[in-house]
């Protein structure tokens, strides 16, 4: 019964700092909330604990680490992103243009960063999958990505600004 008690004590001390805590760090209300009860299951289960209230906090940091990892960015197909065939000649054209200044910008770049460009922007893999698939470290699949976006970007400013 005490640690009932004990349990009950802590979640009333605690629980207004822990949400302000997670709110502040969570945009969506309701994505906070999950997360405090998560927290508070997880007291439960560990109890007792030493140090309660930095170990509470701790938790909440981990759970919103967590969450954030878990959001995935809807994929975008390439389609999405082009005009419409069904446009009409004007749309067929710049979609045609477009796919090919694409298609010759990633050919211009060196091969490891045109697949790991690919791999993480087109296929949608995450680069822990990269790194696992390729033996390449993270960092250097980063270092990788980034150059290839900064050629990128070079290479298709003008036909952007052309279109836009």
């Amino acid at each position: 019964m005490d640690a009932v008690l004990s349990i009950e004590e802590t979640f009333q001390r605690e629980r207004g700092r822990l949400r302000n805590f997670i709110r502040k760090r969570v945009p969506d209300a309701t994505d906070a909330e999950d997360i405090l009860q998560d927290v508070f299951y997880a007291l439960i289960q560990a109890w007792p604990i030493e140090q309660v209230t930095a170990w509470l906090f701790r938790v909440a940091t981990n759970r919103i680490i967590d969450r954030f990892r878990k959001q995935k960015h809807e994929i975008l197909s390439i389609d999405d992103l082009l005009p419409s065939p069904e446009g009409g000649p004007e749309a067929e054209y710049a979609r045609s243009v477009l796919i090919e200044e694409l298609e010759g910008a990633l050919e211009e770049l060196p091969k490891e960063q045109r697949e790991v460009f690919i791999a993480h922007e087109i296929e949608g893999r995450n680069f822990k999958e990269i790194s696992i698939a390729t033996g390449v470290g993270v960092n250097t699949l980063l270092s990788r990505k980034h150059y290839a976006v900064l050629h990128l970007r070079r290479r298709l400013q003008e036909i952007y600004e052309e279109f836009r």
